[in-house]
């Protein structure tokens, strides 16, 4: 019965591109705005695409949509504009202005999902560059870069263990066999459980500073990334 289900969120996925790309070719809306209908549509947790993974639901339950956009936007090259792909894929610029509640919206019960992504990862990875930052403040001594103990100092502070530590435990939970290298859905995965972990560990209130801690960061790196953005536009 699986693998029949599966093969039927196939089928549908494939039927979904080619929607998309005849609801683009037509142009009664931005292509955009047909994109995230077929988001909103899509099916398959993760798939594999000329030899590469792609695994759109992070923990089961975080929803990377910009990662599905980028497998969608390969089927459009012929059809939409480069530079929008780019801005958007690369730079999180939207290529159609949008009110507050719109992404919601057009994103339906995906939404949800994808604000686990925003806090589970975006957040969760914003937080431990704060703290690297304070570590960073504290510690001036070259010897702490020399031996490796960034990490962990980091992940002690946050996690209350090594990252190792917490790496061992996170690899059992999943039953994963002891990798080579890590792949960066991996790293998406451990960060994920990482802040599924400091829930359910840590201090309430804790957990409250930290993750205002990390919006806070997240924030400022948009607008160091927005900055960027227009005076490359002003240089070019």
């Amino acid at each position: 019965m699986r693998a029949e289900a599966e093969l039927v969120a196939v089928d549908e996925a494939v039927q979904i591109i080619a929607d998309l790309g005849a609801a683009v070719a037509r142009g009664e809306e931005h292509w955009f705005f047909c994109m995230l209908t077929a988001v909103r549509r899509w099916p398959l947790p993760a798939e594999q695409v000329n030899g590469r993974t792609f695994r759109y639901l992070v923990g089961g339950e975080a929803f990377d949509w910009l990662l599905l956009a980028e497998r969608l936007c390969e089927e459009l090259t012929e059809l939409v504009p480069a530079d929008e792909v780019e801005g958007l894929l690369f730079h999180g610029r939207l290529p159609v202005e949008m009110r507050g509640d719109e992404l919601q919206r057009l994103l339906g019960a995906k939404y949800r999902s994808h604000l686990n992504f925003v806090y589970g990862v975006h957040v969760e990875e914003a937080l431990q560059l704060a703290v690297q930052g304070e570590v960073h403040k504290e510690r001036t001594s070259s010897r702490i870069w020399e031996n490796g103990h960034m990490d962990d100092e980091v992940f002690s502070r946050v996690y209350g263990a090594s990252k190792p530590a917490l790496f061992s435990q996170f690899r059992e939970a999943q039953a994963l066999p002891q990798p080579e290298a890590i792949s960066l859905a991996d790293l998406r995965e451990f960060t994920y459980w990482l802040f599924k972990y400091r829930l359910k560990n840590c201090d309430p209130a804790r957990v409250a500073s930290d993750t205002r801690k990390g919006l806070a960061q997240l924030q400022r790196l948009e607008a160091m990334k927005t900055r960027a953005v227009f005076s490359s536009a002003d240089n070019a």
